[in-house]
């Protein structure tokens, strides 16, 4: 019975916060790419999110904090109040199927490109240092990036407020909470590695003074939130867009030890295995820093995410290493992975040509296992004759989104409307892919 229950330890309720998870997995955030020209979640994102509701927590991808945040074309922003109406049809979604959502939240800092900032101009970081081994997905393609503007001191203030907004944002969304984006590359990242902070103020420097930013972000949505509805997500080892540190390691304990003070939700780790969006093919050539080693310097709920097996994840939890899995990949391929994994059932493979920008294919047509069987059911009474696909999408329109998808009714509908259809649904952005996870 013991060996059962460690099998099944990802499957167990977890408190996280104020609130009582169902279960330890995690879908952690993922750049999508499929938000509107004005930064808008689509109604296709709701469903997206909807379908993935049974995740023990559900995190969403990155919302721009400001228009000056925005890193790509596609990506979603929380600094309107158009952004704001858009986001709480996800929130109402998932609450509507009993899961819990926090929203991530990111400014970019360099990693942008002129073509999304507003008036044209190179977009900011803490430094003008340039990221000159990758390059950057745009509405043309994949172009080299641009020196950014260095910020002033004033505007670093400045941005800490956008967060500060963005997080009331979010609570006026209806979110259960947020995560703070400090990992990947982006601003917060940029102003704890060296090598792209070259500031001579209290926000460069030492170890300590470059903290300083991501503390100070912190303080200012724990302010809004409460400590315990606000987590952190740092890529210790990752050098994903040219963030490189002389000593990682040590750079990361700091970080640990200075969030231990604020009584955060949760940390986020992202393993060594996974650079930005990519994954790492050699460690041996990698500052890797160990993820047990930074867990057990956090005073909370630690999450891990890094190409985890079911079988792994549950050893993670197992050995105190996290109390929380999180699956990017297998979450965008399986909406049901709690349930798949609690059935030891076969997974979906995920389409990484579809992972960036498009339509519906490679994004809320992959089956769950109730949809799998609900299609059977409705084809064999085609085939009958005891219905015809027009009439099952008549009766099935009206239906909630929350019951359609826990009765397969969502999965059935979706790709009986694509078969009864002469234009199929395409994606788009391969380059951005190539971004992601090349040079």
């Amino acid at each position: 019975m013991r060996e059962q229950f460690l099998k099944n330890l990802l499957q167990s309720p977890v408190t996280l916060g104020p609130y009582t998870l169902r279960n330890r997995i995690v879908m952690p955030p993922l750049t999508r790419n499929r938000a509107d020209s004005e930064n808008r979640v689509t109604d296709e994102m709701v469903t997206y999110y909807a379908q993935r509701a049974s995740a023990g927590l559900l995190i969403c991808e990155g919302a721009a904090v400001s228009p000056q945040a925005v890193a790509y074309p596609g990506v979603p922003g929380i600094w309107r109040d158009e952004h704001v109406d858009a986001w709480k049809k996800v929130a109402d979604a998932v609450h509507s199927r009993g899961g819990t959502v926090f929203m991530q939240l990111w400014h970019a800092g360099r990693v942008s490109h002129p073509s999304v900032q507003p008036g044209g101009t190179p977009p900011v970081a803490p430094s003008a240092v340039r990221v000159v081994n990758w390059k950057i997905f745009t509405a043309d393609g994949l172009v080299d990036l641009v020196e950014p503007s260095a910020l002033e001191h004033d505007e670093v203030a400045g941005i800490i407020q956008e967060y500060a907004l963005a997080a009331e944002n979010a609570k006026l969304a209806g979110f259960d909470g947020v995560e703070i984006h400090a990992a990947n590359g982006y601003l917060i990242d940029q102003f704890l590695n060296g090598g792209s902070n070259l500031r001579a103020d209290e926000y460069g420097g030492s170890q300590t003074h470059r903290i300083r930013f991501l503390t100070e972000v912190v303080n200012a949505v724990a302010h809004v939130w409460g400590p315990d509805r606000v987590g952190v997500r740092i890529s210790p080892s990752a050098t994903w867009m040219d963030c490189f540190d002389e000593d990682k390691e040590s750079l990361y304990q700091e970080v640990v030890m200075e969030l231990n003070k604020f009584g955060l939700a949760y940390l986020h780790l992202v393993e060594p295995s996974v650079d930005g969006a990519g994954t790492v093919g050699d460690l041996e050539d990698v500052q890797t820093v160990s993820t047990a080693g930074l867990a057990s310097l956090f005073d909370g709920r630690v999450i891990v995410t890094g190409e985890h097996s079911a079988e792994s994840g549950n050893l993670a939890v197992q050995e105190g290493t996290a109390d929380l899995v999180g699956y990017g990949r297998l979450f965008i391929a399986n909406p049901d992975l709690p349930e798949r994994f609690a059935a030891d059932a076969p997974l979906n493979t995920p389409r990484r040509e579809y992972f960036y920008g498009g339509s519906e294919t490679g994004f809320t047509d992959y089956p769950s296992l109730t949809g799998e069987v609900r299609l059977s059911q409705i084809r064999g009474q085609i085939a009958r004759g005891r219905l015809t696909a027009d009439a099952f999408l008549r009766e099935t329109a009206g239906t909630p989104l929350a019951a359609s998808i826990r009765n397969g009714n969502e999965y059935a509908a979706r790709i009986l409307r694509c078969e009864t259809s002469e234009t199929a649904s395409t994606a788009a952005a391969d380059s951005f892919g190539e971004m992601l996870s090349g040079r």
